[in-house]
């Protein structure tokens, strides 16, 4: 017999509802929320709150909204906050009810620009912490890359910076609060004077790029550092796209030291990151630096392909001089201070009458050998960074890096959701925060004790005691079993 519908009659009370029974016990939210404490930002922020006033959201719920916000790739706050009445499931993780009053989405920028960069900085360092506690991290080895990230601007905006006053003489009072707005909160900009020629009226920390073949882009970049063992992120920063990322090797080792209270032995990177600072840098402190040699892929390129590399010349330490592929002796020229090296070079009529001319320059100065200062100990590094480990650490890198982007695709790493720099950090902190999270659910499997929380917690000042208290707790439960559970001599027998 079939069935028919009868007139939808909405019920006035739902007294046998409880959304705690609705939420499986496997679904993502229900594992975040038993294992992430979200109460720590009561701490974090409670000075940029006044003491009278409209009583705000509390402050984890809008930790949460933004979490929703990336973790389920949601296009914008009102789209957000319009879903969450849909959703059982963020209800619940929210701590509402169903007849709870939703908040209006401007409280999530208004928190942005009351908190500031500090408080996502802190969250995501928590959920490092968290995974170092949990086994997760081994810490020795770093990888590092960095990925171009649109901005939220439009290439019809980037003007030339002289032709600014035109721009600032038609909306003077909009455009000058645009630019003069500050970085961040609190903090100053990192993006200093980058834009020199072009800058984007709709957001001036964003930076023009060329990607290959492509067209020119507004864009960001992301430097992030990954641990090797179960591939969590524990450093990562933003800079405008033009910044090289070579510059960002050391802040990255030494967020990824602090975060994990780990000290890393190796550095895993490529070629970009290969230039003479940062193997000096390297060696100064004792690190191995598993990154090819920026200078030898430039040799084979642009004019210097083709001539001979710096390898055929031969030094001869006791005289201090250079002998060239033709017998050639090149002697010490000049001094180059801001590049701390020597400059080699034979007479100009001696070189441009050698016969293997063509295949030694293209200039018509001659060819000249700069040595640097510190040269063995930069060819020390240099031979280290072609060793066999080195070469697979640089096969795991790729592989490994390129994961950790790709999975950022989906919560919507590639493009800006908010304009200015210190958003896109906010951004890309809650971004790396969610992946680490999704690690650590992934191989913890067992729900924590008090003792446990106590020891994974991100307060370090407590974590010694944490570990001693977790020890006891292991004692006497091992006590336990073995003087209740253990089996009796005549079961033994039997």
């Amino acid at each position: 017999m079939m069935g028919y519908q009868s007139g939808n009659q909405p019920k006035l009370f739902y007294p046998s509802v409880n959304l705690e029974e609705r939420i499986p016990e496997n679904h993502v939210l229900r594992r975040i929320k038993s294992r992430i404490d979200f109460d720590f930002i009561y701490d974090e922020v409670r000075g940029r709150y006044g003491e009278k006033g409209n009583v705000s959201v509390p402050p984890p719920v809008i930790l949460k909204m933004m979490l929703l916000l990336i973790l389920y790739n949601v296009r914008s706050e009102r789209e957000l906050m319009t879903t969450i009445a849909l959703r059982l499931d963020w209800i619940w993780f929210l701590g509402y009810d169903l007849d709870s009053e939703i908040p209006d989405h401007s409280v999530l920028s208004k928190a942005r620009s009351r908190w500031g960069v500090e408080a996502f900085k802190n969250f995501f360092e928590r959920i490092v912490w968290q995974c170092v506690e949990a086994g997760l991290v081994d810490g020795t080895k770093l990888f590092m890359d960095s990925s171009l990230v649109q901005a939220d601007a439009a290439n019809t905006s980037v003007i030339k910076s002289d032709a600014l006053k035109i721009h600032l003489a038609r909306g003077y009072q909009e455009l000058e609060a645009r630019l003069d707005e500050k970085a961040s909160p609190g903090d100053e900009s990192k993006s200093g004077a980058i834009n020199r020629r072009y800058l984007s009226t709709t957001d001036p920390d964003a930076s023009v790029n060329r990607q290959g073949a492509g067209q020119p882009k507004l864009q960001y970049k992301v430097h992030r550092g990954v641990d090797e063992k179960h591939e969590v992120i524990t450093a990562t920063e933003v800079t405008p796209g033009e910044v090289n990322e070579a510059h960002q090797m050391l802040p990255l080792l030494e967020d990824h030291q602090k975060n994990t209270e780990k000290a890393a032995d190796t550095v895993v990177a490529d070629t970009k990151y290969g230039t003479v600072e940062n193997y000096l840098s390297c060696y100064e402190l004792g690190l191995q630096a598993h990154i090819p040699d920026l200078k030898s892929s430039q040799e084979t390129a642009g004019q210097r392909k083709g001539v001979f590399s710096d390898e055929a010349f031969t030094y001869d330490p006791e005289s201090d001089t250079y002998r060239c592929p033709a017998g050639h002796i090149m002697t010490r020229r000049r001094h180059k201070k801001k590049r701390e090296a020597l400059e080699y070079a034979c007479g100009r009529r001696i070189c441009k009458a050698c016969d293997l001319r063509d295949q030694c320059t293209r200039s018509v100065n001659g060819r000249s050998i700069k040595r640097h200062l510190r040269q063995e100990e930069l060819n020390r590094m240099r031979e280290h960074a072609r060793s066999a480990p080195s070469r697979r650490d640089l096969r795991a890198r790729q592989h490994l890096m390129e994961r950790s982007f790709a999975q950022a695709t989906r919560y919507g790493f590639k493009r800006a959701r908010w304009r200015r720099l210190w958003r896109v950090q906010i951004q890309e902190y809650l971004t790396a925060a969610i992946q680490d999270i999704l690690i650590l659910l992934c191989h913890v499997k067992e729900p924590c004790s008090a003792m446990q929380r106590l020891y994974a917690g991100t307060d370090k000042t407590r974590v010694g005691l944490g570990r001693w208290f977790l020890k006891c707790e292991e004692v006497f439960f091992e006590l336990w079993c073995f003087f209740f559970t253990a089996p009796s001599a005549s079961a033994m027998t039997s």
